[in-house]
């Protein structure tokens, strides 16, 4: 397995599972309505729609950047606002705009030779495998939010 093939795999795992620390993200997002993941169940934190949405966002930003044609990170991209009113259709869309910009990830990990991934990124400190491992950092980090929403939602029903 080249090194692009074993980071495109781990990112498979942080989205679709095997991950060795536990559910991940699309396992976590199984059965989460659109009502619930709207809801903010702790103050000040982003909802699971909102996580989902700049899940998205970055996939797409990271893949332009190992690609060498890098999409600027604003704050409107970073975060996206989900629709002001949740419906079941917009929330299958988000869910499935993360599954197709996870997809396209791997592919780009998995074609990506060790040459390229070790080498600088342009205008930067890291090289491009930092970056492809950052980016399964990332889904595993929001993956824990996603689990302590869920959580915190339950108790919220449960008081």
């Amino acid at each position: 397995m080249t090194l692009g093939e074993r980071i495109a795999e781990q990112h498979r795992r942080a989205y679709h599972g095997e991950a060795w620390h536990g559910p991940a993200v699309f396992e976590l997002l199984e059965g989460v309505s659109a009502a619930k993941a709207a809801e903010r169940p702790i103050a000040k934190a982003h909802t699971i729609w909102e996580i989902v949405l700049h899940l998205t966002s970055w996939e797409a930003i990271v893949r332009s950047r190992l690609v060498g044609d890098p999409i600027e990170a604003t704050p409107a991209l970073d975060w996206p606002a989900p629709p002001a009113k949740p419906t079941k259709k917009s929330w299958d869309e988000a869910r499935a705009a993360l599954h197709e910009a996870s997809e396209a990830m791997n592919v780009v990990l998995a074609r990506m030779t060790e040459k390229k991934l070790l080498s600088a990124r342009p205008g930067t400190t890291g090289t491009y495998e930092e970056l492809a491992h950052g980016q399964v950092q990332h889904a595993l980090y929001h993956a824990g939010q996603i689990a302590l929403l869920k959580k915190e939602s339950h108790r919220a029903v449960r008081r």
